[in-house]
C-alpha cells in the first residue's frame, strides 16, 4: 500500500507540475484573446444572462431543461466541498499565496468553460426512446465531432469506471465536518448521505435539477453569509491578509505555529489544481451539463462559464480561504487539513455555533456534490449503451457502483484522496483542451455569429433564427 501510495503521489505531482500550469493559463490567456476578453469585461450582460435570470421561466430554445437549471447541475458540481476541503487544502499544502493563483486560474479559466458549453450544445445527442432528454459529454464530442468511436467507447468506459472515486473526497469532508461539529460517527453520517444520494439519483436529470436549483442558491446564500460575519468580526485584519495572499503568491513563505511553510511553487501548483477541482474549468464537465439546457444561442448559454466561476472562485473560494486566513487556523491548527479546517475556522469565529454551520453547510455541499457528479459520471453509461431499454437498466445498476467509493473510502487519508483526484482532473484536461483546440474555429465561428448577427438582431426587435443542435441516436 505504501508504494502505492506514493505512485498516485508521485504522479499527482508530474501531472500537476510546471508544465500543466503553463498549459492552463496560455490557453486560458489564448482564449480571453480570441474572445476579446467578452466573458472577463461584458460584466453586466453576462450578469443579466446567468444570475439575473435565475428565477426566470421564460426560456426560448431546444433543450430538455431550464438554462438556469442546467447551470445550478453544473454548480452543484462547483459549489462543494472543493470550495471547503479544496481551499483549505490548498492553502495547508500551498500556504496563502495559492488563493491567489486560484483567482488567476478562474479568470482565465472562465473563456475556456464557455468553449466547453458551447461544445456541450453542438454535439448534444436527443435520447427519445430511453430518456427523453438531451445529452453529452466527451465520449459523444469524440464520436459526433471527430468520428472516433472506438476511442470514444473507451473514453466512455473511463469516465465512468474512474469518475466516481472523485467522489470519495466529498463523503471524506462531511464525515470529518460532522464529527468536528457535532460529533457523528462518520460511518452513521456516510449512511445517510448514502440513502439520500441514492434517492434523489434514481430520479434522473429532472429530479436532480429540480432539488439543485432549490438547494444550491439558499446553500451557497448561507454560506456567504456565515463568511462575511467572520471577516466583520475580523475587519482590522482584512488588508493584513489580502495583503498576505499577494505576498506570498510571490514570496516562499516560512513555516510558523503548525504551518509548515511553502515555496511559490507550491502556492501555484496547489492553488491552480485545487481551483480547477473547484470551478471545473478545462475539466470537461460544462459540456455534459449545459448540453440539455433550452437556449436559443450556445454563446448565450456559455454566458454560465462566467456565473459558475464567479459564484464558485471569486465569491465562495475567497469566503472559506479569507475565513481560514484571518482566524489564523491554518497556524493554530496545523495538523487539520480538509473540510475539517475550515469547521474549525468558523468554530474560531463563532464558538460551537460556528461548527454546527459548517457541519449542515459542507453536509449539502457534499450532497450536492455527489448528486451532481453523478449525472456527469451517468453520460458516459449513456453513451456506452445508447438509447435503447438498456440504457435505463444500466443506469438505475451504475447509481450502485457510482456509490461505491463514497460508501466505503470515506476514511481514506484526505491528502491521499486529493492526490487521486487530482490525477483524473489532469488527464480531463488534457482531453477536453485538446477538443477545445482542435474545434476552435467552429466555437470562435458560433461566437462571432452571435455578437455580430444574432444579438444585434434581437436589440433591432428582428427574430432570427434560433441556433440549436442536436444528433438523434437511432436504435
Amino acid at each position: 500500500m505504501n508504494a502505492l501510495e506514493n505512485i498516485i503521489y508521485w504522479l499527482a505531482d508530474f501531472m500537476w507540475g510546471s508544465w500543466m500550469t503553463v498549459l492552463i493559463f496560455a490557453t486560458g490567456l489564448y482564449l480571453s484573446i480570441k474572445f476579446k476578453f467578452s466573458y472577463i469585461t461584458k460584466i453586466k450582460f453576462h450578469f443579466k444572462n446567468t444570475i439575473g435570470k435565475m428565477f426566470s421561466k421564460n426560456e426560448e430554445g431546444e433543450g430538455t431543461i431550464s438554462g438556469f437549471a442546467a447551470a445550478c447541475t453544473g454548480l452543484a458540481n462547483t459549489i462543494g466541498t472543493g470550495n471547503v476541503a479544496g481551499v483549505a487544502s490548498a492553502i495547508v499544502t500551498g500556504g496563502p499565496g495559492a488563493v491567489f493563483w486560484m483567482w488567476v486560474s478562474g479568470l482565465l479559466g472562465v473563456s475556456t468553460k464557455a468553449c466547453e458549453i458551447i461544445l456541450g450544445q453542438r454535439y448534444r445527442v436527443k435520447y427519445e426512446n430511453s430518456m427523453d432528454e438531451y445529452v453529452c459529454d466527451r465520449s459523444f464530442v469524440m464520436k459526433n465531432g471527430f468520428g472516433w468511436k472506438k476511442g470514444a467507447f473507451v473514453l466512455a468506459g473511463f469516465c465512468f469506471l474512474f469518475g466516481p472515486w472523485t467522489c470519495a473526497v466529498q463523503t471524506e469532508a462531511v464525515a470529518s465536518s460532522m464529527k468536528e461539529a457535532f460529533q457523528v460517527p462518520p460511518l452513521l453520517t456516510v449512511i445517510v448521505v448514502g440513502v439520500t444520494c441514492f434517492a434523489v439519483m434514481f430520479g434522473g436529470l429532472r429530479r436532480i435539477s429540480n432539488v439543485t436549483e432549490k438547494v444550491v442558491p439558499i446553500m451557497a446564500f448561507i454560506y456567504v453569509l456565515a463568511g462575511l460575519g467572520i471577516i466583520i468580526l475580523n475587519l482590522d485584519k482584512l488588508p493584513g491578509t489580502v495583503a498576505l495572499i499577494f505576498k506570498s503568491a510571490f514570496t516562499p513563505m516560512a513555516g510558523i505555529g503548525g504551518f509548515a511553510g511553502a515555496t511559490v511553487r507550491d502556492a501555484i501548483r496547489y492553488g491552480v489544481a485545487r481551483g480547477i477541482y473547484s470551478n471545473d474549468a478545462g475539466t470537461g464537465y460544462g459540456i455534459i451539463a449545459h448540453a440539455a439546457a433550452k437556449t436559443d444561442h450556445p454563446v448565450r448559454q456559455s454566458s454560465w462559464g462566467w456565473g459558475e466561476i464567479f459564484l464558485d472562485t471569486i465569491v465562495v473560494c475567497t469566503i472559506t480561504a479569507v475565513s481560514i486566513l484571518i482566524t489564523d487556523s491554518y497556524i493554530d491548527y496545523g495538523d487539520i487539513t480538509s473540510a475539517q479546517l475550515t469547521t474549525v475556522a468558523f468554530k474560531v469565529a463563532y464558538g460551537n455555533v460556528g461548527g454546527w454551520i459548517m457541519g449542515v453547510t459542507i453536509s449539502l455541499l457534499a450532497w450536492t456534490t455527489i448528486i451532481g457528479m453523478y449525472y456527469s459520471c451517468a453520460k458516459s453509461v449513456n453513451y456506452v449503451f445508447g438509447d435503447t431499454k438498456a440504457n435505463k437498466i444500466a443506469n438505475n445498476v451504475y447509481i450502485v457502483y457510482y456509490m461505491v467509493p463514497c460508501l466505503f473510502f470515506y476514511n481514506v487519508e484526505a491528502d491521499l484522496l486529493w492526490a487521486f483526484t487530482d490525477i483524473l482532473s489532469a488527464v480531463y484536461i488534457l482531453i477536453t483542451l485538446f477538443f477545445i483546440y482542435s474545434k476552435r474555429k467552429m466555437i470562435f465561428s458560433l461566437f462571432d455569429d452571435f455578437w455580430k448577427r444574432f444579438l444585434p438582431a434581437l436589440q433591432r426587435g428582428e427574430k432570427p433564427e434560433k441556433v440549436a443542435f442536436e444528433t438523434l441516436e437511432k436504435k
